[in-house]
């Protein structure tokens, strides 16, 4: 047990130990053990979305290959000058691959950050927390002169929440690539990151891949892909991945389901204690590919635009509608700061859209402006795609990756109990959207 704040702790005799007591005569050296390349190295549980959670099994040498790999040459690595950040929760898959196994094994220097990016450094805490500076992170890069930062698009529609202000206190030239993770990001959080963080020099590498492929799969190369905001671009050399429709034939420009034509060193080994579950997953909706619902359209240049899950994909009177469309549309309204959609079942159209909002730091919540969003939506995307409903709400619920659990909105939407929260961040975040949500507007 780390001692960290000095608080009660509840100590079993002979089964706990304080990480102080136990290191104080730990040796310094401690020799590397050789293990088989296809030795499991670690388990992790990612969140199935109708059942129990799935073990994902990764092994050693194919694992730490990929990483290294990825590591290096997404991020333009330079071990012996680069100060590199991936500002991550370390039990999240990117902790494991970009903050402990990925520069460990490429031995660069890291920065490791404990705490949320609106607490600042205690001379900063002066007065009531609300008025309190939201700049940690850039005053990290500042101080360490982080050469990469790695962090979610969730994050990056917080920081344009919290406003330009906050990054233009800090001197961030020291950054050369900007990197983004978990979702695909939509092209206004692009832009925002691009130009206020980056200062329209560092390029941007949007990065697509998933607990079970271990490392990096689609993604610019900086110096050599040419960068399209919200594209993750192309598959990284070494692998191949096409767009199928529903007969798994490839698409060449349009939508579909995205998919992985040949194997990869970091991909996953197993179900941890479940085969079958392990072959109708990921191995039986299109023989001979990889597929693990994620959606993507192929533009005309060839490049790949992530839609997110397949499950986040709507039908409203026949048309199929990203999720993923619909809330970049929102967040492009200068009123938005984040926005997550879901469909909700409707006797008239068979699915309708119902927008959860954040507003950005200066704007009040009005039955008035939220017309004005769905009203924006339907000029962007036209009106098949306008919300039934936009709900102003002051925060999302999120897991304590950062990502979006939409599932609880869906359920809120159509009445419903929720389900498993346990892995939400701030489980009172939901039942302010349920009180919202009642006395939103609806349209008729």
């Amino acid at each position: 047990v780390v001692n960290r704040c000095n608080t009660e702790v509840t100590m079993v005799d002979g089964r706990d130990l304080w990480w102080h007591d136990v290191i104080a005569d730990a040796p310094t050296h401690c020799p590397a053990e050789p293990m088989d390349s296809e030795q499991l190295l670690y388990l992790l549980y990612t969140s199935g979305t109708t059942a129990k959670p799935k073990g994902i099994m990764h092994t050693t040498g194919g694992y730490l290959t990929q990483v290294a790999y990825t590591h290096r040459y997404v991020f333009d690595l330079r071990r012996e000058t680069d100060v590199y950040w991936c500002a991550a929760d370390i039990g999240w898959v990117t902790g494991h691959s970009y903050i402990v196994y990925g520069p460990l094994a490429n031995g660069c220097t890291s920065v490791i950050y404990e705490g949320t990016p609106d607490t600042p450094r205690p001379e900063g805490r002066n007065g009531d927390q609300a008025e309190w500076p939201k700049d940690r992170l850039w005053d990290i890069i500042e101080r360490y002169r982080v050469t990469q930062l790695y962090t979610a698009p969730t994050a990056i529609r917080t920081f344009m929440k919290w406003g330009a202000q906050e990054p233009e206190r800090h001197d961030l030239s020291s950054l050369r690539v900007l990197g983004t993770v978990g979702e695909p990001i939509n092209p206004e959080a692009w832009m925002w990151y691009h130009t206020h963080i980056g200062g329209e020099s560092c390029p941007v590498v949007d990065t697509w891949w998933q607990t079970e492929t271990g490392g990096h799969m689609i993604s610019p190369l900086p110096g050599v892909t040419t960068t399209k905001p919200g594209s993750a671009c192309l598959p990284i050399p070494g692998v191949f991945a096409e767009v199928v429709d529903d007969a798994g034939q490839p698409v060449a420009q349009g939508g579909g389901y995205l998919t992985i034509t040949r194997p990869w060193p970091g991909m996953l080994r197993g179900i941890w204690g479940d085969p079958d579950r392990y072959r109708d997953t990921y191995w039986s909706r299109f023989e001979g590919r990889y597929f693990a619902g994620d959606g993507a359209k192929v533009d005309e240049d060839g490049y790949l635009w992530l839609l997110g899950r397949v499950d986040d994909v709507m039908n409203v009177s026949g048309h199929r509608i990203s999720t993923a469309e619909v809330e970049s549309a929102l967040v492009d309204h200068p009123a938005v700061a984040e926005a997550a959609v879901v469909g909700v079942t409707d006797a008239i159209t068979g699915q309708a859209i119902v927008g959860y909002v954040i507003l950005r730091g200066s704007h009040e919540a009005s039955d008035e402006l939220g017309e004005e969003v769905r009203a924006h939506v339907a000029t962007k995307l036209g009106p098949i795609a306008r919300p039934k409903t936009v709900v102003l709400v002051p925060d999302l619920p999120k897991t304590r990756s950062g990502k979006i659990m939409r599932r609880l909105l869906r359920d809120v939407a159509e009445g419903r109990d929720l389900g498993d929260t346990t892995t939400l961040a701030d489980s009172g975040v939901v039942d302010e959207i349920r009180t919202r949500a009642a006395e939103s507007p609806q349209e008729d």
